[in-house]
């Protein structure tokens, strides 16, 4: 009997960094959680136009992160200490998250 296994998982997102000291602070305390649920971001961009987004969204950072599984996204996103980070850094920093897309690797 064959198992399936687990496929990674990469999300797209755009953010309106309002706030770049604060987003820094954010991305310096969320890495360490990031990796230890073998999450890490593959493409990171600062955007200098947007020709086309959907629904008038507005974003100057594009970037991915990929995990091990869907399971371990879930993990990360929904941990305290995540929680508790971007409650403080990510909040006042950030006025607008779009998610781009979702997609198994």
């Amino acid at each position: 009997m064959v198992q399936a296994t687990a496929s990674a998982v990469e999300i797209l997102v755009g953010v309106q960094v309002t706030d770049e000291a604060l987003y820094a602070r954010y991305r310096t305390e969320m890495l360490p959680l990031l990796h230890a649920q073998g999450g890490a971001f593959v493409v990171d961009v600062r955007v200098g136009e947007v020709l086309r987004a959907p629904a008038d969204a507005r974003f100057n950072r594009l970037f991915t992160i990929r995990f091990p599984s869907a399971q371990q996204m879930d993990t990360f996103f929904s941990h305290p200490d995540y929680l508790a980070v971007r409650e403080r850094w990510f909040v006042p920093s950030v006025s607008e998250v779009v998610r781009l897309g979702e997609y198994s690797i």
